[in-house]
């Protein structure tokens, strides 16, 4: 039987994951971190190993000839090894985004922003799974991409893995809704970390604050695309689908009407979540700006099931007839 490429490094990834981690005691998202260290580096980073450990990892990263694999195999073994870890030690808000709904927002992106060459930030970055899928789609384009992460694991991996892929992304650990160190960029992709964000203080200077209680996290991190986002620059987060339905949807609405153009809203099938209340969208907002103009009318979809071929085909050809009457 042959082994898939993906196969052969996620089989180095986890074996030499897995050495670090009964040697030293790490979790084995740590021991991974550690692992995509010395495969970048070419060389074993950590002093307290057994010789016999030592021996065995070299042996093992020897055998692995990075430059044989597309960045796409790689960002995919990746993939499957942090979702091993993530499964012994899940966190709600740290799923990651599949890769069905990664490549249909690449695509959006794609198709909206027009210029070779253009800045993107992902405010909610996480492992870097969904900014690097958009780099690996979009390889054509000059694309300068910052991530910004408030957790140092996650972000430690998102800088592997982009290393791993010889993808430069600047990389931030930091609160994504405190105050960033960047210049506007074109566009922004996320998707949104929902829950309530607990920083009071920070969220009475947002307009979307909570009139009482707690700041929606989400609609904070909305604003914050918004206001690091160019006149005239694209939007693209995934959303719940209850994003219009809360307490706090009327002020979300108002601010929208505000300050963007909604250019699209995308629904996946309920059945690609495991409940109902899991079930999310992909929202394309541009921000206002002098030549910004709204579209006839928005681009409205009801996905059918990503792996129905003819039904995305027919989904495609509909969007592509948006965008002629649209977008010119």
């Amino acid at each position: 039987m042959t082994i898939t490429p993906i196969e052969q490094l996620f089989t180095i990834f986890n074996e030499t994951a897995l050495s670090l981690q009964e040697e030293v005691g790490f979790s084995y998202l740590e021991a991974l971190a550690e692992t995509g260290e010395n495969i970048f580096h070419e060389s074993i980073l950590q002093e307290e190993l057994s010789e016999l450990t030592v021996k065995r990892l070299k042996k093992q990263y020897e055998s692995l000839q990075l430059e044989r694999f597309t960045k796409e195999d790689i960002r995919k073994a990746f993939q499957l090894v942090i979702l091993k870890g993530m499964k012994e030690n899940i966190q709600p808000n740290h799923q990651m985004t599949p890769d069905s709904v990664g490549m249909l927002l690449s695509y959006l992106v794609e198709r909206f922003v027009k210029e070779p060459s253009f800045h993107l930030l992902d405010p909610a970055v996480g492992t870097g799974n969904l900014l690097l899928t958009v780099l690996n789609h979009l390889q054509q384009r000059n694309i300068e991409a910052i991530g910004i992460d408030i957790d140092d694991l996650l972000i430690k991996l998102a800088y592997i893995n982009a290393n791993l892929q010889e993808q430069p992304i600047q990389f931030f650990n930091q609160d994504s809704l405190e105050p960033l160190f960047i210049e506007q960029v074109d566009a922004v992709i996320a998707d949104l970390p929902v829950g309530y964000y607990p920083n009071d203080v920070r969220a009475s200077e947002f307009e979307l604050n909570a009139d009482t209680g707690h700041a929606y996290s989400h609609h904070l991190f909305i604003e914050q695309g918004v206001r690091y986002t160019k006149p005239g620059g694209y939007l693209f987060f995934i959303i719940p689908n209850g994003l219009f339905e809360s307490d706090q949807a009327g002020k979300l609405h108002e601010y929208l009407k505000e300050h963007v153009v909604i250019q699209g809203l995308l629904q996946f099938p309920i059945n690609m979540f495991k409940n109902k209340n899991a079930a999310k969208s992909i929202l394309v907002l541009q921000k206002k700006g002098e030549k910004v103009q709204l579209p006839k009318q928005a681009l409205l979809v009801n996905l059918p099931s990503l792996s129905n071929r003819n039904e995305m085909d027919k989904i495609l050809l509909q969007i592509e007839k948006w965008f002629q009457e649209n977008k010119g």
